[in-house]
């Protein structure tokens, strides 16, 4: 028998030597939620081993991060006065801007990602303005939408991630920073954001349930592929720097054909679902979540992601090194 491909994997160190796929702290945002106060860590009862930081606390956590070779976090708003029309998230003193230019100030080498969408802020739980039917109205929410981003630009957002999924955000987006002299922030969109049943836990922490309806009518239907490419282009030409597939596991596919498609960098979110399932099954005894969350974020580089999004960053740093 000539052709024994076991010769390839015969130790470790041939093993090291011929592996194709790397990970590494540098490939990793830090998802982060914020709380308003001081000196506050709070657990997430939905994401266990996760906590909710006031900005004191979250910039401990990000330096630590930061110090072992993590690059960017990507904040999360936990915010009680809710309303219909979100209006907290223009608020120049809401918890993301002071969170901003509190961690601008401290560390100014970390690259901060924030989320642009309005359900953290909404009583109704939508990522917009809806009718009087629940509908959520596509083009006075792209308007919110700028608004907001000019102000995290303002703050000292380095890159805005708008993950509404409403047409034509990414260029309105672009152009409303660049009036705003904004030229040096980016976009990291949410290009193919799926209407996924694996959100529960982050929806649990922000407390951000539905009142009316669903999100079907502007999240994409698990079932197409060919409209993440189009959704991919369609971002693109209007002027993203980054872009984003979300859920992760369930899409490998999606990040595999839009990395083959694209030159942009790709990105991948490791969602809440997924790192609670894991955390789950391990509290039963059923699994190693360390290793499955390493073997997990692997196949996720693998099929394409240039950087990932994870919840599980923390639990598996040491088995980077």
């Amino acid at each position: 028998m000539l052709k024994r491909p076991r010769r390839n994997r015969k130790t470790e160190a041939i093993r090291h030597l011929f592996q194709e796929t790397l990970v590494s702290p540098k490939d990793f945002i830090m998802p982060f939620f914020v709380i308003e106060g001081e000196h506050k860590k709070e657990p997430i009862l939905s994401l266990p081993g996760l906590f909710a930081y006031s900005q004191d606390e979250l910039v401990k956590e990000a330096q630590a991060l930061h110090e072992k070779g993590v690059p960017g976090v990507l904040l999360f708003p936990i915010e009680h006065r809710k309303d219909p029309t979100g209006s907290r998230a223009l608020s120049l003193e809401g918890i993301i801007p002071r969170a901003l230019r509190f961690l601008k100030q401290e560390l100014p080498s970390l690259c901060l990602f924030c989320d642009v969408a309005l359900d953290p802020y909404t009583s109704h739980g939508h990522d917009g303005y809806i009718d009087s039917s629940g509908y959520v109205l596509n083009d006075e929410t792209v308007e919110v939408l700028c608004q907001m981003a000019t102000l995290y630009g303002d703050c000292g957002a380095d890159f805005v991630a708008p993950s509404d999924m409403m047409d034509g955000r990414v260029g309105a987006i672009r152009r409303a920073l660049d009036k705003k002299m904004h030229h040096h922030v980016g976009i990291l969109s949410y290009t193919a954001k799926y209407a996924s049943s694996l959100y529960a836990p982050f929806r649990n922490t922000l407390k951000s349930h539905l009142q009316i309806g669903d999100k079907k009518s502007y999240q994409m239907n698990m079932r197409n592929a060919k409209e993440a490419l189009r959704e991919a282009a369609l971002d693109e030409e209007e002027g993203a720097d980054a872009l984003m597939i979300k859920p992760a596991l369930f899409y490998l596919d999606i990040i595999s054909q839009i990395k083959q498609q694209s030159n942009l960098p790709i990105c991948a979110y490791h969602v809440s679902g997924e790192y609670a399932m894991v955390m789950a099954a391990e509290e039963k005894g059923f699994l190693d979540a360390d290793k499955t969350f390493l073997e997990a974020l692997i196949s996720i580089k693998r099929a394409g992601a240039d950087c990932m999004i994870s919840y599980a960053l923390p639990r598996i740093l040491p088995l980077l090194d």
